[in-house]
């Protein structure tokens, strides 16, 4: 009687139900390459490149330039409502030069020179 009882007991035992793990966080990816900078308000700009080398103010818009040793990124900024804060809305990008440059390469090099200080 004893071994019914005990099998029983192991056989109920099999039965219960175990949460199943939780599922992992999703995280996004980064931003890379032009996401890191179109869009973004001059406050972003700073945080990712560091005090502007030129920041020129006409009207409502704004030009931001960031010069590094590979390359001149020129952020135009136009606020895309009446009154809002103005966002990147076109890059330019080339050597110091004057020649064309990628503009998502001058990105991460002007990005590194921040991180590097």
């Amino acid at each position: 009687m004893k071994r019914i009882l005990l099998l029983g007991a192991g056989l109920l035992a099999g039965c219960t139900t175990t949460a199943p793990p939780p599922a992992p966080a999703v995280h996004a990816p980064p931003p890379t390459g032009l996401d890191r900078v179109v869009g973004k308000d001059a406050r972003a700009l700073q945080i990712l490149f560091g005090v502007p080398d030129l920041d020129v103010r006409e009207g409502t818009a704004r030009k931001l330039q960031y010069a590094g040793p590979i390359c001149v990124l020129d952020a135009y900024l136009y606020p895309p409502a009446s009154g809002q804060e103005p966002v990147v809305r076109h890059l330019d990008a080339r050597t110091p030069a004057g020649d064309d440059f990628d503009r998502a390469s001058c990105i991460a090099a002007l990005s590194r020179r921040v991180e590097a200080r």
